[in-house]
């Protein structure tokens, strides 16, 4: 298994196994969304107020602005009432006319602004390569990194070739302590673990770094993928792929090694905690010595493990779903050596497969792309030449990419927007009626300590370590793991870098660390339809002011309000005004669980319960935070919409967007953030302003009775 870096959302989660997605929220307890890949914005240069729907491809670089003053009102459904659905309302025509491009499996606001950074890295990797650049510089690794990639003919004619010394190395393996070790490798290369090895920062000594180990070992998204017989036919389907890899690179029998390797991963799926379970800081904060860890889950070589892993140094690990670990021992000392083989082999060729020739890029593709989220064409090698590039050296493009489209005053009006939402923040804890005076007062201290990061960093990364070579895909792959691990391993019981970002600047997403306590905002995020400094401030406070509430909520929602503001976890609540918070959690989590998307698949409104706070949270400060930054003046009323309207169709704005069926199948098995048109309405419908704005009276589909209402924050 990949070891986990600090990167919040996303990472780039949506794709990663469920060790993976529950390490990032563990160490940022929110963050504003996350995809696999968040490619998007287009621009059509439509007129203004014209509807804004999805081309199928945008290759322009300049933001777009959405209508006269920000808000594309040629996009809503007026035939539709506010309170009946307020996510058509705001959106409805602009979705009956939006498409999803073939090579993606959704398509939104989100994916808009990504595309728009795509189109940008392009233009500078372009310019990279057309130029001439000193050996060594960050200027030439990336167009060594870009040309690599695009090379399709030289990988085609190496086929698995580049692959076959790390299956010599499996095949060579033939013991289970032999196979730990290659494990303990696999946290900074190809290949998966029965754990998941992440550097973070320490919750309980924040200072400093820790090494967190997280449940591990299976290939498909989620534990449930094996043992509901709704994902029966997924089942059956990645069964058929692990076949055809195992083939791919001459393993013997792999048909049947396919079966048992399904087997192994479904008993492994069986002792795994669920998603839910694994979102709960207390629960999953175990510190244990090796001594210790190898007397409670005796059967696999952990000693092996940990110095193959470079963790030679480390006596103290985190251990997160800690009475896991002892049944996935177990069943590792159970299996047979050569299952555990084929299976090392399966995922490492699974790992490799996008670096290496068409049929393992194919073969990849049309199992975790097409079948499992819907993806019906795949992505072209030149925007995944981009993309490795960037994945590889992503802070030295964000680099280039300020220098060129961060404009200085972005900045500082963000930083004015800041300040609004905190005082608005404030303002909301001294009016808490379920909440005492002393919780209230430690809750105005958090606040003040609250860090914020706006745009990019104050120190860029350092990749002189990194060789790159222009006609070594695989292995500028490889070498790109392992020197992003090494620095994370080196890095145990060491000070913390409180300069250090968890996103590159081109990354449309934010975060907030509850270790840390900061929240954190990359450039790319702040543009239209999020930001525009020349339009309608209520629709900007409904935009990037919903994402500052949003992740100033999280330092307040059910995991990171267990972190103080020095970002230590430990309980500074009374127990009653836990009682009393926890109570209105669950009351929201009970109206994210009728939510049905698709039929038959419904929101978990325990795994979202985060998001779905930091939601509500952000629309209620970005109202709020509206109203500050009147100073008293009257709010002007624009084509017959009234400020709080406004802020609230920013807002709902920021939603837009439509998934395939698959897609949407696995967000709500695996992803901790709701589908968008509950992220516009379900916080909407617990505010008393929105029934004001528009009038929504009771008979209403979402209507709540005012008693009922969700009032946390």
């Amino acid at each position: 298994m990949k070891s986990l870096l600090l990167r919040a959302a996303c990472a780039a989660a949506l794709m990663l196994p469920a060790a993976a997605q529950a390490g990032e929220e563990h160490q940022h307890a929110g963050c504003l969304d996350e995809i696999c890949s968040m490619e998007a914005l287009f621009q059509s240069g439509a007129a203004a107020g014209a509807s804004t729907g999805a081309p199928a491809e945008f290759t322009g670089t300049d933001a777009l602005r959405l209508g006269t003053w920000g808000f594309d009102i040629a996009g809503m459904d007026r035939s539709v009432s506010p309170g009946d659905d307020f996510f058509r309302y705001a959106n409805g025509l602009y979705l009956d006319a939006t498409e999803i491009p073939s090579d993606r499996t959704r398509w939104g606001s989100f994916d808009m602004l990504a595309q728009l950074s795509e189109n940008r890295l392009q233009t500078l990797i372009h310019d990279i390569s057309a130029g001439q650049h000193a050996e060594g510089s960050d200027e030439a690794k990336i167009a060594a990194l870009y040309t690599s990639f695009l090379d399709e003919a030289r990988v085609n004619a190496l086929g698995a070739q580049p692959l076959m010394p790390l299956i010599e190395q499996i095949r060579a393996a033939d013991t289970r302590e032999a196979l730990a070790a290659y494990q303990g490798r696999t946290a900074g290369g190809f290949g998966r673990s029965l754990t998941g090895t992440a550097v973070f920062g320490d919750s309980r000594n924040p200072d400093v770094y820790a090494a967190y180990l997280f449940q591990g070992g299976i290939g498909l998204p989620d534990r449930d993928y094996y043992l509901s017989d709704r994902y029966a036919e997924q089942k059956a389907a990645y069964e058929a792929y692990v076949g055809r890899i195992l083939s791919l690179i001459g393993w013997d029998n792999p048909a049947e090694a396919a079966a048992d390797i399904v087997a192994y991963e479904t008993r492994l799926a069986e002792a795994q905690w669920t998603r839910v379970e694994s979102r709960d800081r207390d629960k999953t904060y175990n510190p244990m010595t090796r001594a210790e860890l190898v007397a409670q889950a005796p059967g696999f070589d952990w000693e092996a493990f940990f110095d193959a892993a470079s963790l030679d140094h480390v006596d103290r690990f985190v251990v997160t779903q800690n009475t896991a670990f002892p049944r996935l021992a177990a069943i590792y000392a159970e299996t047979p050596v050569e299952t555990l083989q084929a299976w090392q082999a399966f995922h490492t060729a699974d790992q490799a497969a996008p670096y290496l020739s068409q049929d393992f890029v194919d073969a990849n593709w049309e199992f975790r792309s097409r079948t499992l989220a819907g993806q019906p064409e795949p992505r072209s090698r030149e925007k995944r030449a981009i993309a490795f590039a960037d994945g590889a050296m992503g802070e030295a493009l964000g680099r280039l990419y300020v220098a060129r489209w961060f404009p200085p005053e972005s900045k500082a009006q963000m930083e004015t927007l800041v300040a609004n939402l905190r005082e608005a923040m404030a303002n909301r804890i001294r009016g808490l009626e379920w909440m005492s005076d002393e919780t209230k007062q430690r809750a105005l201290e958090k606040l003040e300590k609250f860090g914020v990061k706006i745009g990019y960093p104050d120190r860029w990364r350092d990749y002189s370590p990194l060789e790159v070579r222009a006609d070594d895909l695989f292995g500028n792959q490889t070498r790109s793991m392992a020197y992003e691990w090494e620095r994370q391993a080196a890095r145990v019981g060491q000070p913390i870098d409180e300069v250090e970002w968890g996103m590159t600047p081109q990354t449309v997403n934010a975060y907030y660390s509850p270790v840390q306590n900061e929240i954190v905002f990359p450039a790319a995020i702040l543009q239209p339809p999020f930001f525009d400094p020349e339009a309608d401030p209520a629709v900007n406070y409904g935009g990037i002011g919903g994402v500052i509430g949003h992740e100033i909520g999280h330092g307040f929602d059910d995991q990171g309000r267990k972190s103080n503001g020095d970002g230590l976890l430990q309980e500074w609540w009374t127990e009653e005004d836990e009682a009393r918070f926890e109570a209105q959690a669950q009351r929201l989590g009970a109206q994210f669980d009728a939510y049905e998307p698709l039929p038959g698949y419904n929101v978990q409104g325990g795994l979202t319960m985060g998001e779905n706070i930091g939601d509500l949270a952000g629309v209620t400060l970005a109202l709020e935070g509206y109203r500050i930054s009147l100073d008293g003046r009257d709010s002007p009323v624009l084509d017959g919409f009234t400020g709080d309207q406004r802020v609230m169709l920013g807002w709902a704005q920021v939603w837009r967007g439509k998934y395939r069926d698959a897609a949407m199948q696995q967000m709500v098995a695996t992803n901790p953030h709701s589908p968008p048109q509950f992220r516009v309405i379900g916080p909407l419908r617990n505010i008393d302003a929105w029934y004001e704005a528009f009038g929504v009276q009771p008979g209403e589909r979402y209507y709540v009775p005012p008693a009922e209402r969700v009032r946390i924050w």
